[in-house]
């Protein structure tokens, strides 16, 4: 701590050139195990060291006992000797609430409180701390390390986060870079990233497959790069997939073994030990053998009570081989979705730690047909891929375009439960687009916005991202209103809505911002099912779609009788279509129901007819001349 002494006279600190004359732009890559951060510096990216003096920085904070914090290798070496007041993989916690990671509580040494707030809260001594704010002690750590090695300081960033992150957790990501002091210019897809660093280093046209699996994200994109264009044509992946699931099969492993094994080399004693600890000791068993697994994971081999204990890479392989077969799907989707195959691809690059496992790059291989390429140092390439977008921001690249997309379909419920998507899945943002709606009830002077997120075609199997209400509608017969509602995406994939009745111009504009509820099963899902049940889902929505039309249609025809005087044959031939309407009504028969419809509808052409006449001459009965004339 420093003093400051008042006999002393105050020298003034000489100041220090900045080595970047205006205010720099920083590229971080927030990740789930390590987090780094990088500067375009004469046209060339590089990594920042961290203030312990390396790239890397763990992504671990330890608190200790006064109330004050270390972030990186100080804390992560806290781990095993004070596990409870030492939080780590905490962007696995980000932009959620507890029910979606009660099954992951297990899983860490620290306290996770059982709470139904709208975010995941971590109790650290009498004190409890959002995932969000964990990960703004992480930025500052980076920010620090800039400004250190740039003698200025540092406001503008641009912060990494997986392609398949949901807009809570992007707005999550975002809110942690304003604790940090940070203003967050572009929330940037890692994969993406990484493409802008190779594309950067190899200045060569093609399509790139980015497979991204990190520490506690699984991401496949599929970009096209010609020209310094990088167009992402899909993207897909798996928000709770990663290094940090190898590490728990390991660990899981280790408990169960307790005898020797053509895998294990080691005494049935020190196993029994190793299982002993970690289930005595509830302080740090769980983060011991998290520990002892990651390092089997990566050296293989670990002294454990002065003994060697060895894993096999036939042993690793099968414990984590079908935790990688669970990026396959989202690989063929992916390039299902950008309508190409394998074969069209130019390169996979490799992205994540856990990508230098020789049976991971094996399994990559075999999945796409080809040699994955490993050129660039995976730890890093987003960081500098992001430190690239940091300088196309501020101006000083301009050879290169990057254009992302949307990884899930948005939209607003219409009646009876539909989903009516204003922007597809892959579309390219910044992206907008609007569409036209209608009252249902007549006088109605609100109208209630609820927005989804997902691919199925009825909104009770998609997730909810928020609601808002448009008031003061001027009341008008059902069906005359005209709500226009804007979706508009920005860069960073958030979400902006301008919902307005053109006939009165009454509007109302909202920033979406998701509640923290959507688990990554749901999101995992959402494309699964919803190309499972497309053709059911599209069904049962236009079922829906056309009880809607034919009701207004069966409730003006039933008013206008009551107004309209006709002959008994046609009363009584229009009653009978109205019976039948009501029937193909009950019933879910889309081609009954549009018959019925038309029936009617063709029926009461007549009938509209003099119900407009009337209309008029009530209006013009009793009027004088110079009233029209006004």
């Amino acid at each position: 701590m420093s003093q400051s002494f008042k006999e002393l006279p105050v020298i003034p600190a000489p100041k220090v050139q900045c080595l970047i004359e205006k205010d720099p732009i920083i590229g971080i890559d927030l990740g789930t195990t390590n987090s780094l951060v990088a500067l375009v510096e004469k046209g060339i990216p590089k990594i920042i060291p961290s203030c312990e003096g390396k790239n890397l920085l763990p992504s671990t904070v330890h608190f200790l006992e006064n109330g004050k914090m270390e972030v990186g290798f100080k804390a992560k070496k806290q781990k095993l000797l004070n596990s409870k007041q030492t939080v780590f993989s905490v962007k696995r916690l980000m932009g959620k609430g507890y029910l979606d990671i009660q099954n992951l509580v297990s899983f860490f040494p620290f306290f996770i409180e059982n709470t139904l707030d709208s975010d995941v809260k971590i109790q650290i001594q009498e004190r409890s701390y959002t995932p969000i704010e964990i990960s703004s002690f992480i930025l500052k750590e980076l920010k620090k390390a800039a400004q250190n090695y740039l003698k200025c300081e540092v406001k503008n960033a641009v912060i990494t986060v997986p392609a398949y992150f949901n807009d809570s957790q992007r707005q999550a990501t975002r809110a942690a870079g304003r604790l940090a002091g940070l203003q967050v210019l572009r929330i940037l897809n890692e994969p993406t990233a990484a493409a802008l660093a190779y594309g950067l280093v190899k200045k060569k046209n093609g399509l790139i497959a980015v497979y991204d699996f990190g520490g506690g994200t699984f991401d496949i994109s599929i970009l096209k790069l010609k020209d310094g264009i990088f167009e992402v044509l899909s993207t897909n992946g798996d928000t709770l997939l990663g290094g940090d699931d190898m590490d728990h099969a390991i660990a899981g492993w280790l408990k169960t073994v307790v005898s020797n094994s053509e895998d294990c080399v080691g005494s049935a004693s020190q196993l029994v030990t190793c299982t002993s600890r970690a289930s005595s000791d509830k302080s740090s068993g769980p983060a011991w053998l998290l520990e002892t697994a990651e390092n089997l994971k990566i050296k293989g081999s670990v002294v454990v009570e002065g003994k060697t204990l060895t894993l096999s890479q036939e042993k690793l392989k099968e414990l984590c081989l079908p935790i990688l077969q669970k990026t396959s799907a989202p690989v063929e989707q992916a390039l299902k979705d950008a309508e190409i195959t394998k074969t069209d691809l130019t390169d996979v690059v490799l992205v994540g730690g856990p990508t230098r496992l020789p049976f991971l790059r094996e399994f990559v291989k075999e999945l796409f047909l080809r040699e994955p390429n490993c050129s660039l140092n995976p730890d890093e390439v987003v960081a500098l891929g992001a430190a690239i977008q940091a300088d196309i921001i501020a101006g000083n690249n301009k050879d290169f375009l990057l254009l992302d997309v949307v990884p899930l379909s948005l939209g607003i419920e219409t009646m009876g439960g539909v989903m009516s998507k204003l922007i597809p899945r892959n579309t390219r943002i910044p992206a907008i687009s609007k569409d036209q709606f209608t009252t249902y009830v007549d006088g109605q002077t609100k109208v209630a916005i609820n927005v989804y997120q997902g691919e199925r075609e009825l909104v009770k199997e998609n997730r909810k991202l928020a609601e808002f209400i448009l008031h003061g509608v001027p009341p008008m017969p059902a069906g005359l209103a005209r709500v226009e509602v804007t979706f508009l995406v920005d860069a960073d994939g958030i979400l902006n809505i301008l919902a307005k009745e053109i006939h009165s111009g009454v509007e109302q504009s909202v920033e979406v911002k998701p509640a923290y509820g959507l688990t990554d099963a749901e999101v995992e899902k959402l494309l699964e099912q919803g190309l499972l049940h497309k053709e059911k889902d599209l069904y049962t929505k236009q079922v829906i779609e056309a009880k809607n039309e034919a009701r207004l249609v069966l409730a003006s025809t039933e008013k206008a009788l009551v107004q309209v005087s006709l002959d008994f044959k046609e009363n009584e031939k229009i009653k009978t279509l109205l019976i039948a309407m009501k029937q193909a009504l009950d019933s879910e028969d889309l081609v009954r129901i549009k018959k019925a419809h038309k029936a009617l509808n063709d029926e009461t052409i007549v009938l509209a007819s003099l119900l407009m006449e009337k209309t008029l001459e009530q209006n013009v009965k009793n009027k004088t001349v110079e009233h029209f004339q006004k």
